[in-house]
């Protein structure tokens, strides 16, 4: 580890080791979560050197070996050995793992959002091979997302085998991610922080430490088998003149308008390769790679060199050196441009980090010519410009500012440039924000429907505050009550303790039994009164705005059963009282409330599946369904009626249901005959109109005894993408799934999704 990243490293670690304490049930950083932090960072630094091994002995064998093979054909063989790759990881993802294609971290990231951290492991095998074959064999695309992706799954496989909370598979999730990036870059503090700040979206994690330490291990474990080298070696550029800070940020405002273009023609190319249905899906990358492959051809063309392929860091280096010329450098950043599309839209495996960067630095190489021409006494070399363009293009890409900043720091090791960089980066991270506010990571979530949460994950206890939980109905005792009347509304109340007040209804103290107990057995107790024998310093309170936790650890401080609710901290007017039955139900209430977000959650990602709509309708009196039972809707085979809500209730579909006046309905369909659908539901067209067979459609699957699923809660099943469990039949009872709901064995599960993909589904159902 390079010395000039000890001082910011010990800054972030050792604070966060400093508060562990082993054995403090209370701490949620135990030793035990350092230690599997540590595992995982080794098991992250070993598959990141695995990794690039294994791309660069596929890249040798290919443009050595195979290129040798194909020597007849000249410069053309570059059009065949980005195919052949192709020709191994379409049939490979396809089969064994859909997750496996694109650049991965948005796979992590939906993973983390909807599925508590859980990833199949065979994910990373997949990734891995697929990955490395697409580099290898010249796919435009980069190790950093492969690598978080195998790091991930890595740590929700080891956090999944010790059965820990959803809240820890989550941060050893972002451990293994961690751990990959800091081990495949050299850059422990930014693999720490684009954990945190890409895929927690968060700093301030209480696992913060567990990430970092990970982060350390894994660059650790890089060291000792890759040795200590940096990325890129930069000259130390310098800012020659306060003049040039105006240079930087245009140069800023450029890379965020590039970065979001990219981000939009990277899915609009993913959107026209699904279009394309005449080529079979594990085929698709074949001919993506012969249109790379004609793209490497005109690069070589260029300048002898297919500079397009492959992660492009000879390139970048070329740049960052100020050996390229302005022409090259803008053809270059429009042209890996359109091989990373071309790469991850026809079904490649990659991420978008490396050509991020190599876009930027091509930007930045061509700004900074162009800068020197026109301002020849203030511009700085192009290199300086390029290592800027890198941090401010991936910053727009990504929103991800810190990690563009740290990331390149520790890269190059040049820290003399500092100001232009973090001007540029901040620059093209707002504009970029202005013109989307979905980076090129959520960009893919928010079209798949899933919602990230902006803010901290919370404990459930936090959902519900004290006011919403506390009994009103509270019975006090003035402060003047003599023992004698005390005694008395203890027999008819047959309480144990009163509040005590004065002044209306002032809280002064508390009163319990015992107290009255010990106080009659003394001489003067015919004079005193509540305010004498009852506890009045130290009382322990609650205001009806403070979450529930807030109070539950007041409780366990002196472990009593109620706490009096008063109005503010500075007034003391009982306004209620909060008991233990108080505290179990606002758990329930704060669990059910848990479960409907998850719902929400599960409807928003169902509205954004591919060539499917969601309708929600409201029966009129002339609709032609009404009065009729479900089973004997002609409503088309690719359409299913999910849910019938009616006065507020919801209601199980069942195929006796009866359809009346005022039901609200909610039907999946596909989109060309949404508004077919809905019209037939009004009843304003005939429901003899029949829709067309697709792509989207339910199945049933039969859960058998000996299955893997049998026993296990649904947040645990690992579903293929576009396919949602609807409902669970069991025997004559229906049941509508939640994370908690446990399968057992002869369930009949109804699976709704895309058609390909329903095989994968009923396959996971019952092996």
């Amino acid at each position: 580890m390079s010395s000039s990243a000890h001082p910011l490293l010990s800054r972030l670690a050792l604070p966060a080791l400093r508060n562990w304490r082993p054995g403090a049930g209370s701490d949620p950083e135990s030793a035990s979560m350092l230690l599997i932090a540590v595992v995982v960072g080794i098991g992250a630094g070993l598959g990141a050197v695995v990794f690039r091994h294994l791309i660069n002995g596929i890249r040798e064998f290919s443009y050595g070996d195979v290129a040798g093979w194909l020597s007849g054909m000249g410069g053309w063989h570059l059009l065949v050995i980005p195919a052949l790759g192709g020709a191994i990881i379409g049939p490979l993802i396809h089969r064994y793992a859909r997750e496996a294609k694109g650049h991965g971290i948005p796979e992590v990231m939906q993973a983390l959002e909807l599925r508590g951290g859980r990833i199949r492991p065979r994910v990373a095998i997949v990734k891995a091979i697929a990955s490395s074959v697409c580099i290898g064999t010249g796919g435009s695309v980069g190790r950093e997302g492969p690598i978080a992706q195998i790091g991930s799954v890595l740590g929700s496989w080891l956090g999944q085998l010790l059965k820990l909370s959803d809240d820890r598979l989550r941060t050893l999730v972002a451990c293994g991610a961690a751990g990959g990036v800091a081990a495949t870059f050299n850059a422990p503090i930014a693999g720490a922080v684009f954990a945190l700040e890409v895929l927690l979206r968060r700093f301030g994690s209480v696992y913060f430490g567990a990430v970092v330490i990970s982060a350390v291990t894994a660059d650790v474990v890089a060291h000792y088998f890759e040795g200590d080298s940096r990325t890129f070696a930069v000259p130390q550029y310098v800012l020659n003149s306060p003049w040039e800070l105006g240079l930087y940020l245009v140069l800023g405002l450029i890379a965020a308008v590039l970065s979001v273009g990219f981000t939009r023609l990277l899915y609009l190319s993913e959107d026209l390769w699904d279009k394309i249905r005449v080529i079979p899906e594990p085929a698709k990358p074949i001919v993506g790679g012969v249109l790379l492959g004609v793209l490497g051809v005109y690069t070589f063309q260029l300048d002898g060199i297919p500079r397009i392929f492959g992660v492009g860091y000879e390139t970048i280096t070329a740049a960052l050196f100020s050996e390229l010329t302005l022409q090259m450098t803008l053809a270059l950043v429009f042209l890996k441009m359109l091989a990373t599309v071309l790469t991850l839209g026809a079904g490649g495996s990659g991420g978008v980090f490396a050509p991020s960067l190599f876009m930027g630095a091509m930007l930045g190489a061509c700004f900074g010519q162009a800068a020197g021409l026109l301002f020849p006494g203030i511009a700085a070399p192009s290199g300086a410009y390029a290592l800027v363009g890198m941090a401010a293009f991936f910053s727009g890409a990504a929103h991800a500012p810190i990690t563009s900043i740290l990331i390149l720091f520790e890269m190059t090791g040049n820290y003399e440039i500092i100001l232009p960089l973090m001007l540029a980066t901040v620059v093209s991270t707002l504009i970029s924000r202005k013109i989307s506010r979905e980076s090129i990571y959520t960009l893919k979530l928010s079209r798949r429907g899933v919602v990230l949460q902006q803010q901290q994950e919370v404990d459930l206890m936090q959902r519900v505050t004290v006011g919403e939980a506390m009994h009103r109905d509270v019975e006090t005792v003035p402060a003047i009550l003599t023992l004698e009347e005390l005694s008395d509304r203890f027999a008819h109340t047959h309480r144990t303790g009163f509040l005590v007040v004065e002044n209306g209804n002032h809280l002064v103290g508390v009163v319990s039994i015992g107290d009255l107990e010990r106080a009659l057995g003394k001489h003067d107790s015919e004079t005193r009164t509540v305010r004498d024998i009852a506890t009045t310093e130290n009382l322990l309170v609650a205001a009806p705005e403070e979450p529930m936790w807030v109070a539950l650890r007041r409780l366990g401080i002196r472990d009593i059963g109620r706490l009096p609710v008063v109005r503010s901290e500075s007034d003391w007017t009982v306004v209620g009282v909060l008991r233990r039955i108080d505290i179990i139900r606002a758990y329930n209430h704060a669990v059910n409330e848990h479960a409907l977000e998850q719902h929400r959650d599960e409807m928003l990602q169902l509205r954004h599946l591919d060539q499917t709509g969601l309708i929600q309708v409201q029966l009129p009196a002339n609709s032609p369904v009404v009065g009729r039972r479900v089973r004997e809707l002609s409503l088309g085979e690719d359409c299913l009626l999910v849910s019938v809500r009616r006065r507020g209730q919801l209601r199980l579909v069942r195929g006796e249901t009866v359809l009346q006046t005022g039901d609200q309905v909610t039907v999946f369909a596909e989109k060309p005959q949404t508004e077919i659908l809905r019209k037939q539901l009004l009843g304003e067209a005939p429901m003899e109109e029949k829709t067309q067979n697709g792509h989207v459609r339910h199945c049933e699957v039969s859960i058998p005894a000996q299955a893997e699923v049998v026993g296990r809660p649904v947040r645990e099943l690992q579903l293929p993408q576009d396919c949602v469990l609807v409902r669970v039949l069991r025997g004559s009872e229906i049941i509508l799934p939640r994370g908690d709901t446990v399968l057992q064995a002869l369930d009949r599960v109804e699976i709704f999704g895309v058609d390909e993909r329903l095989s994968e589904a009923e396959q996971c159902l019952i092996k």
